[in-house]
Formats: structure tokens, sequence, C-alpha cells
């Protein structure tokens, strides 16, 4: 090969990385999609209710600033939402992040949000790493509900919070007793979706983020990394096992690199119904 060949071919290499890079980035600041679903859950009375599950949001610079937060509470907004279940991690400490917020810079956009059961979270493996206690404090203030192996009622529903696995501050029989104590329609909010195979079959619907969805995501090789010990398995999307729902978010924000390919940043929509 001659040297201008090889400087040829280097540019070109040169060029398409650069410009899968700035399509990456296009897509990881693009508007979140809104994925929907409709399932019925035994015991649920009268009209259908909306649950959005939003996870893995990740602020930090340059993809996920406040002001972008603050949109895309501006969207579920107009959803109009009776519920808002938020999968964990909050936190953005991303190697190649442009700026780092305060935990009360990261929470002040959620104060925002509306609806009328309630805002539900719980913590991420980001979320441990940095500050959980502070993180927590400022949510609290920001009106979001933090459950850390905790149980709350929320209308007809019994929302469990079982803590983050990856970091194994999970406990998820003490959750379920909790959620028994509660009452109401139980609905399982959880950072990773690891827990799922040990819920027990009465509680028919497991909401989770974590995975991004692989964040990347390549044709015929499917997502890079999950960071589950299921591998693939539980990476994204609505799954049915053994009677269960369980649906896993892409998340909105982006860790380590702020890209992602054939892994749109999304939120779930899911109305519920009795039988």
């Amino acid at each position: 090969m001659s040297r201008s060949t090889l400087y040829r071919a280097t540019a070109i290499l040169v060029l398409l990385g650069l410009g899968l890079a700035a399509l990456g980035y296009a897509v990881a600041v693009s508007t979140p999609v809104v994925r929907r679903a409709e399932l019925t859950l035994p015991g649920l009375r009268g009209r259908p209710l909306k649950l959005l599950l939003i996870s893995d949001i990740h602020v930090a610079g340059p993809d996920m600033p406040p002001e972008r937060l603050a949109d895309i509470v501006d969207q579920i907004n107009r959803i109009g939402p009776d519920l808002v279940l938020i999968g964990g991690d909050f936190i953005g400490d991303k190697g190649v992040g442009t700026r780092i917020y305060s935990d009360d810079e990261i929470a002040a956009p959620l104060a925002g949000l509306k609806a009328r059961l309630g805002v539900f979270a719980v913590l991420g493996n980001h979320d441990h790493w940095r500050d959980p206690a502070g993180l927590g404090e400022a949510l609290r203030h920001a009106g979001v509900r933090l459950l850390d192996n905790q149980a709350a009622r929320a209308g007809p529903f019994a929302i469990g919070g079982v803590d983050d696995a990856y970091t194994d501050h999970d406990d998820l029989p003490l959750t379920l007793r909790r959620m028994r104590a509660a009452g109401g329609v139980p609905v399982l909010l959880s950072h990773s979706p690891d827990p799922f195979p040990d819920v027990p079959g009465h509680i028919r619907l497991v909401l989770a983020g974590h995975t991004h969805c692989g964040q990347i995501s390549l044709p015929l090789i499917g997502p890079l990394s999950t960071m589950s010990r299921y591998g693939d398995r539980y990476a994204c999307g609505l799954m049915i096992e053994n009677g269960k729902t369980l649906v896993v978010g892409a998340g909105v924000g982006t860790s380590i690199l702020p890209l992602r390919l054939g892994a749109r940043p999304d939120m779930w929509l899911i109305s519920v119904r009795g039988r």
C-alpha cells in the first residue's frame, strides 16, 4: 500500500469515526421516545390509570444539563400521567463530562413534575457511588418520594421500591413485606432488572432501568453492555415471564460517554386497568 493510499484510508476512517460520534451525540440529546403499553392488573378497579417510567437521567454536561431535564419534565406533564416512577441513576459522573452538578441542581427540575398520585423513585448504582444521603434529601425537597427497600400507598397501588442490586443495597424480602403492609395493587420499582426472577408471581408488574438498552446497540451484535448478571436476557423493553411483566426503559441520559447508537432515550407510559 502506498503512503498516499494509507493517508486516504486513515482520513476516511477518522471521518467515519467523527460522523458516528456526531450521530451518537445527536441521538443522545434527542427528545425521548414515549413507548406505550396497556396491561391488566388483578384487583384494580375503576378507570384505566397511566403510570410513567423514566430512568437513568444522569444529570451532567454536556448532554443532560438541568435545563434539558426541565424540558423532559415539561414533556411528561403534557402526557399527564397519574403516577411517575423514576428508576434511579440521577447522578451523571461521566468520564468525559463537561460539568458535574450538585444534588440540588440535579433534583430541582423534578419539582415541576405533576402527577396526582405522586412521584416515587429508587436510587441507582451511580447515586450510591457518590452521595446517596445528600441526593435523597434533595429529592425529598423536590417532592420526590424515595423508596429504599420501602413501600408506599399511591391511590390503589402499593408501590415498592427495591434499592440498587448492582451495589448490593437491595433487600427484596423486606420490600415485599412492606408492600403487603401498604396494601393495594402491587407494583415494584427497581433500578436494575436483576431482581425480577425472584419477584413472586402475585406481583404482576415490575419496572426497571439501569441497562440503557445497551446505550450502544449494534446490528447483528446487540447491546455492547447491559451491566446485568443475566446478560441480554432483560436488556430492554417489555418482557413477560411466568405471568409477570417486566418493563426495562432505555433511560434518558448517558453513562461514561455522551453517545447513543441503536438505543434511543425513552420513557414508558403504561396504561393499567383491572380485569
